[in-house]
């Protein structure tokens, strides 16, 4: 017994020593101490001893276990701290190490054309506004003074929801409800998507965006418009650029006007895509009609107010030269990785 205790802790502190991973020693500590462990065994035969053996003996391999055991416990602390190590160096990352930037987004350019004319007209002192796309009649047409069977609804060609409710077809449903919820003088633009019944083509869209302003305060005219509109597109377009208007007729304003710009290509000499005229029309624009001011509250004999709207769409093609409306909602990559910043 004594010889084969001792022949067993030669062997296994040599196996301890020789140990270079967890494994090893769980494998060791197994072949030693586990139900059927070389130590374990010993203790199952100690009933084949006599009575006067079994007290040394069990003593024996009481000190055989213990010492190997300690010797485990040290060797898994050594090789626990050696694996830790070896998974710091491995997993170590050189930040200075030059490396290949991922690729990311950028903004679409109707969001980026959005944003410089937000920031054109913060800049002048107007207030962001923005509401609901799902628009009660009332809002979208009548405080326009667009009354149930007037003519102009025709040229809307409306998404209807039910005979009260319909997509809007601008944004000028927040103008009225800036104008019902708060006093003059009134300053705001009314960015966001708007729908019609149009069919796809490269000019045209059931959904697009506009951007819609709202001026009401006292001695308001149409100077204040066009140098509202002129410092726009000295913006938008740079230096030279200026407005062209033309009567026209809206119901919601009163007079109206329908506003050219300086075709940016040319600036004004006349090229293709102004088809010789050096103007691009733009957008349209007036003085708040009167019977509108009435309708949401606002004395008309005091105050008055001019009011523009914006294709987003349209601004955005002539900004970056595009040919056709589709590539702005078609999601390829190739065509919207031009516009990163």
């Amino acid at each position: 017994m004594k010889e084969r205790i001792s022949e067993i802790r030669e062997t296994m502190t040599k196996e301890l020593l020789g140990a270079t991973s967890t494994q090893n020693l769980e494998d060791i500590r197994v072949r030693l101490l586990g139900k059927k462990g070389e130590l374990t065994a010993l203790l199952r035969g100690m009933g084949q001893l006599s009575p006067e053996e079994r007290p040394q003996a069990g003593q024996m391999i009481n000190e055989a276990r213990a010492k190997l055991t300690e010797m485990l416990e040290t060797k898994a602390e050594e090789i626990k701290k050696k694996e830790r190590a070896e998974a710091l160096k491995r997993e170590t990352i050189d930040v200075t190490q030059p490396a290949e930037l991922p690729q990311i987004g950028s903004a679409h350019p109707i969001n980026m054309v959005m944003d410089e004319l937000i920031e054109c007209f913060t800049g002048m002192g107007f207030e962001v506004l923005e509401g609901p796309e799902v628009e009660l009649d009332h809002y979208n047409f009548e405080l326009m003074n667009i009354p149930k069977n007037h003519p102009a609804r025709d040229a809307q060609d409306t998404f209807y929801v039910d005979d009260n409710i319909v997509l809007r077809t601008h944004t000028s449903p927040m103008q009225a409800r800036a104008m019902l919820s708060r006093k003059p003088p009134i300053r705001v633009i009314c960015p966001g998507r708007v729908y019609r019944a149009d069919e796809v083509d490269a000019t045209h869209s059931p959904v697009f965006h506009q951007m819609e302003g709202l001026v009401v305060d006292k001695d308001v005219n149409m100077a204040d418009l066009r140098g509202t509109l002129n410092a726009f597109a000295e913006k938008l377009y740079g230096k030279g650029i200026t407005t062209r208007f033309r009567p026209s007729f809206f119901p919601f304003t009163e007079p109206s006007t329908e506003v050219d710009l300086t075709c940016s290509s040319c600036h004004g000499k006349g090229c293709r895509i102004c088809k010789g005229t050096g103007w691009i029309e733009v957008l349209g624009g007036g003085m708040v009609n009167p019977k509108v001011l009435e309708m949401c509250g606002i004395d008309s004999s005091v105050y008055s107010g001019f009011a523009f709207g914006i294709g987003l769409e349209r601004i955005t093609m002539l900004r970056y030269g595009i040919s056709d409306m589709r590539l702005l909602y078609e999601g390829d990559v190739r065509f919207l990785s031009q516009f990163r910043k």
